[in-house]
């Protein structure tokens, strides 16, 4: 639809109309970004809006950073990701990539993670650039975090050599439109096991991978269970302490061979007070100790290989920070701190910005078939924006 035509209409109208527009991009993270960003820049662009647009290595994906209002004071984020997980399970009773209202709900992926929130935002335009800002608002969209918040910290490092950097990063994640004041951290890893293979007749005399990285699993469920009944806690969080668990595993070639390779991904979702590092090294440590030596015993070409897939940081409460007093007044109802992930961690630890999580929808709807937000919650969004831009239209 021309933006023109978009003018015309009513704020929700319009944030539902640029919803369907953003949810029409297969934004799928294996795929690239690079087209919803490039309509996202076309937008800005009908406003005098000249964003700035950061491509990874490979050229294929894309955030964009924008600034409506001046540059020489602290303003506030409105940060959002532009990726969605796939939408190949079963039980979709409309299509995906086709946004789909019912009964009061906006049915397709990403409608609620977290397409809703940009959609509110690219609503507002008009409205922020019209106003008088006193302080401005940088729309920050990032591409990859569902895979590990590849995108994130390129546009915290940018935002952090500014002369001015923001005060504060409020995250568009589905939060019901509750405010969100922690969240947690997460280590993804892949454990290689390598052993020796033969006849499994014979396996007294092989080092089995599958064994082995039983073993380890065994490890992490067990410490996974200490920390459970000890703690470190933080019961504002949906779930109080850290968790440990492995999540996929794959190994062997037959049911007569011993398996010379086991691999398998485990995780870390750690509070803002758990060092997940160290808990990691305290793994290594133990499994080099118990496990490989008997390995290497019958072997000395055994071993376990350790890979990283990805991490992103916790995020804090920054209540205390001046950022949050400054719109605390506009903020809408607590509702504590989440396990799930978000660029809130890397805006805070890489950027140094304070933040906090509220945004549109819920995230029992993500990931899963027939993904929706209702348009109530988009409303809210939308006058929750408006508090925003009345509030940095205060003269200072």
């Amino acid at each position: 639809m021309p933006e023109a035509e978009k003018s015309t209409m009513s704020l929700l109208e319009n944030a539902k109309s640029h919803l369907k527009d953003l949810v029409a991009f297969d934004t799928t993270s294996r795929y690239t970004n690079r087209p919803l960003i490039d309509h996202m820049a076309a937008f800005l662009r009908e406003y005098g809006i000249e964003p700035v647009i950061l491509l990874d290595e490979t050229g294929e994906k894309a955030n964009l950073i924008a600034r409506i209002g001046p540059a020489d004071v602290p303003g506030v984020v409105l940060s959002g990701h532009t990726d969605v997980v796939p939408a190949l399970e079963k039980g979709w009773t409309s299509p995906p990539f086709d946004l789909t209202e019912r009964d009061g709900k906006l049915y397709g992926r990403g409608s609620c993670d977290m397409k809703g929130f940009a959609a509110c935002v690219m609503a507002m335009v008009p409205q922020l650039v019209a106003a008088k800002l006193e302080r401005p608002v940088w729309l920050c969209f990032s591409h990859d975090e569902e895979v590990g918040c590849l995108g994130a910290p390129a546009i915290a490092e940018w935002l952090a050599k500014r002369e001015v950097p923001p005060m504060l990063a409020i995250i568009g994640e589905p939060t019901d439109m509750k405010l969100v004041t922690g969240q947690k951290g997460k280590i993804a890893m892949r454990c290689h096991v390598h052993g020796t293979s033969g006849h499994s007749s014979f396996a007294p005399d092989h080092v089995n991978a599958i064994d082995n990285a039983a073993r380890i699993i065994a490890m992490i469920a067990e410490r996974a269970g200490e920390i459970a009944e000890n703690g470190p806690f933080d019961h504002d969080f949906t779930v109080p302490h850290s968790t440990m668990l492995a999540t996929m595993i794959s190994g062997g070639v037959a049911t007569n061979v011993t398996p010379d390779l086991c691999s398998f991904t485990f995780e870390i979702r750690s509070l803002p007070t758990h060092d997940a590092r160290a808990e990691l090294e305290f793994l290594k440590t133990r499994v080099n100790s118990e496990i490989l030596p008997k390995m290497q015993e019958k072997c000395a070409e055994t071993g376990i290989e350790w890979e990283e897939i990805f991490a992103y940081p916790a995020m804090g409460d920054n209540t205390a920070s001046e950022g949050f007093a400054f719109f605390r007044d506009i903020m809408p109802e607590w509702s504590g701190k989440v396990s799930y992930g978000s660029e809130g961690g890397v805006f805070e630890t890489i950027g140094g910005i304070p933040s906090v999580i509220v945004g549109p929808g819920s995230i029992r709807q993500a990931h899963k078939p027939d993904e929706f937000v209702e348009v109530e919650q988009l409303s809210l969004c939308l006058a929750f924006l408006g508090k925003l831009a009345a509030k940095i239209s205060e003269p200072a």
